[in-house]
């Protein structure tokens, strides 16, 4: 593909990813005395929302081209870090999920000693 068809359709991605108002004209024509005249002009504004799947499309192209300039040593480090960060996640979910069951139990307990 063409650089230049890549940048069209990179812009017209970004147009939807973010957003934009369109304006569209609608004209009624009639024949007047053997000739098309011109009878109605219609012009309205429509703002067209954002596309969340525009957005993500970007944002997926945006991560592709920056790892595709890496170097296999800035490649293999960032591995190593984002192994590093799900592993420190995994462990403050594990301490996250175990610490309010033991408290719970303990509760428990108590609840039933103390109606014996």
């Amino acid at each position: 593909m063409a650089k230049t068809q890549e940048k069209k359709i990179g812009d017209a991605l970004l147009k939807v990813a973010l957003g934009c108002s369109v304006e569209e004209v609608t004209e009624e024509y009639a024949e007047a005395d053997g000739e098309l005249k011109l009878t109605k002009r219609k012009k309205t504004r429509r703002d067209i929302p954002p596309d969340l799947k525009a957005v993500q499309m970007l944002l997926a192209e945006s991560e592709r081209s920056e790892t595709a300039q890496m170097t296999d040593e800035e490649l293999e480090k960032e591995r190593e870090r984002l192994i590093a960060e799900l592993k420190k996640a995994e462990k403050e979910s594990a301490k996250k999920v175990s610490k309010p069951r033991a408290k719970s139990r303990v509760k428990k307990k108590k609840a039933v000693a103390g109606t014996k």
